[in-house]
């Protein structure tokens, strides 16, 4: 690989030292990963994870280096927010086909500077935010980084040139909500999102799509139920609620909690990425499917149970709904399928190790108490904005040194906003010439 930077280490500044501080919890921890292996491709080499550090994206990014430890050189990308862990993956610190790159996909410098250092050939593009509870608080955020954070990254994998294949995450909201009678979806069904993240998702989507016929970008969209699992940062429903019930505070559920959600094990989304990338088509769309759907309600009384406790009535709090709460998503995986996937861990099984992960490490993202209410609590810090910077900049690998970029924080917890002096291009001002020409004369 081009660079070897070791360790990790502080920014020096912008980010709150919960995500250079090493407390250990780490060591013990189980290196989880999905099931499959296959034999490597001859034309994949240096693969490009965005979002590695946090919860899917870090299932691929163990799965890869520890399946093809001497084929496949991963890098994971990530700018640390809030959801974000270095605990994901610092057991694999010190293998040689594993990288970290402290970057920000609203920066092209640092997204061009990854992709040039380390000579990148594959994409799995998971970086985005996904709590769709924050979307309805400040959609601005998810429009900055869903869609303009993956334009980035487009505009960047056309000037580098060296890209072969490009795997954009997406999830099953951008279909909209199905009804209980209603027949499952496919790849071909028309995309109608209900929620500003999904909307974020289906404009990503589009974008990726628009690559596809104006640069040949030979790209390939992904579709994922409602994953869960180790690892998972405690915004989301399962994690939520089992430390809710750690600290026997009562579960939250939004309206009459009938709403019903299919789950799907981060192991077997690891697993479907691996079969995709090693079996699947180049321009095609892909469902990953789970035929596990469980009501909120239902979902709460299995883990109440899980935990020993009997009085249902008062362990449950109901509170207002979402603006808009879909019924349920369901999605047909026959293409998937037809490759070979399918999932290899039950609902049951999936759910008890998740239960026994939580339970012995909790503090694997701190102090997480401000982050279980309800509804989350949108902060806006001084300076957090939408722009692009056309730059190449102060990205560096092993978490080196460079200042963290504005964002939106659940609860306070999170990456301070960059209050640089730089103008920023793209959203919040116009940029002097084309990026991607901009891009080009960076090299």
């Amino acid at each position: 690989m081009a660079a070897d930077i070791a360790g990790w280490s502080s920014s020096g500044g912008s980010l709150e030292s919960r995500f250079f501080v090493d407390t250990g919890i780490w060591r013990d921890a189980p290196l989880l990963k999905g099931q499959t292996s296959f034999s490597p491709l001859p034309d994949v080499r240096n693969i490009l994870v965005t979002g590695g550090e946090g919860f899917i994206a870090s299932w691929l990014v163990r799965h890869l280096v520890l399946t093809y430890p001497s084929t496949y050189n991963i890098i994971s990308f990530d700018k640390l927010d809030y959801c974000s862990s270095l605990n994901n993956a610092r057991m694999l610190e010190g293998r040689p086909n594993f990288k970290f790159f402290h970057g920000d996909l609203l920066k092209s410098g640092d997204v061009l500077r990854c992709l040039r250092t380390y000579e990148i050939d594959t994409v799995f593009h998971l970086a985005a935010q996904s709590h769709v509870d924050l979307s309805f608080g400040n959609s601005y955020s998810f429009t900055s980084n869903n869609v303009v954070g993956t334009h980035v990254l487009l505009e960047s994998v056309i000037a580098v040139k060296t890209i072969k294949r490009f795997y954009h995450i997406s999830t099953d909201e951008v279909y909209g909500e199905v009804e209980t009678d209603a027949a499952d979806l496919t790849e071909h069904s028309v995309l109608s999102p209900t929620n500003p993240y999904a909307a974020s998702k289906a404009a990503a989507e589009m974008f990726v799509t628009a690559y596809v016929n104006s640069f040949r970008l030979p790209a390939v969209i992904i579709r994922l139920n409602n994953v869960y699992g180790p690892h998972q940062f405690p915004e989301k429903i399962i994690p939520k609620f089992i430390n809710l019930l750690q600290r026997k505070k009562p579960l939250y559920i939004h309206g009459s909690g009938h709403n019903t959600r299919r789950f799907l094990y981060a192991g077997d989304a690891a697993d479907a990425f691996d079969t995709i990338l090693h079996r699947g088509e180049i321009g095609r769309t892909y469902n990953v499917d789970s035929r596990d759907e469980i009501s909120n309600l239902d979902l709460a009384a299995k883990l109440l149970s899980t935990f020993g406790v009997s009085d249902t009535t008062s362990s449950i709090q109901h509170t207002k709904d979402r603006p808009f709460n879909d019924k349920r998503y369901a999605v047909d995986g026959s293409k998937l399928r037809q490759l070979g996937w399918q999932p290899h861990v039950s609902f049951e099984e999936g759910l008890a190790s998740t239960v026994e992960w939580y339970g012995k490490f909790s503090g694997w993202w701190g102090e997480i108490d401000s982050i279980l209410s309800p509804f989350p609590e949108v902060v806006k810090k001084e300076g957090a904005g939408g722009g692009v910077d056309g730059e190449e900049g102060e990205g560096r690998a092993s978490g080196s040194g460079r200042e963290g970029t504005g964002t939106i924080m659940q609860a306070g917890v999170g990456a301070e906003a960059n209050n640089g002096t730089k103008k920023a291009n793209g959203v919040n001002g116009a940029s002097k010439k084309r990026k991607a020409d901009a891009m080009e004369d960076d090299g």
